[in-house]
């Protein structure tokens, strides 16, 4: 039994040479939302800002292997995939996002342990997704599109 303590604790000082997972970088900041109220701002903050934003806020946890793998991953992905600061955010990507708390997939389950605020009440998660729509414009027909089209991108971006 000891060998194996040794061999585990041996294994988790070997990954920590890895560098991935240590690149916590936040992009240039090149736009800007015109949130629609503070109250939006305020949950998209709270919920999505971390791996949606080039705003990450990098924890402790995230320099300690593999945990660090999947945060810079996790993170990596939610930026390609809708990044509030991205300057080609299109209405397709917003209407992603909002199928998504709309179901429930985000914020991702394995963050809310280590960030309660994230968890938004169902309420919260309708002022989001209400507050996002008007942000950028979106209508509340079935289409999801705004009224220039699903693959617009939003102009109205302020320069920070």
């Amino acid at each position: 039994m000891k060998k194996v303590i040794i061999g585990i604790v041996a294994l988790f000082i070997i990954i920590q040479i890895v560098p991935y997972g240590r690149e916590h970088d936040n992009p240039e900041v090149m736009t800007y939302p015109g949130w629609d109220s503070q109250k939006t701002a305020d949950l998209f903050n709270a919920a999505c800002k971390d791996c949606h934003s080039n705003y990450t806020e990098w924890p402790w946890y995230s320099n300690v292997a593999p945990v660090s793998w999947l945060v810079q991953s996790d993170v990596y992905e939610g930026r390609e995939h809708f990044n509030i600061n991205a300057v080609n955010l299109t209405a397709h990507k917003v209407k992603e996002a909002i199928e998504e708390i709309e179901h429930g997939e985000m914020p991702l389950w394995i963050y809310l342990p280590m960030h309660p605020e994230a968890d938004l009440t169902d309420v919260q998660k309708q002022e989001l997704i209400a507050g996002l729509k008007k942000t950028f414009k979106l209508t509340d027909d079935n289409s999801g599109k705004n009224k220039d089209s699903e693959d617009h991108e939003f102009s109205d971006h302020e320069n920070q």
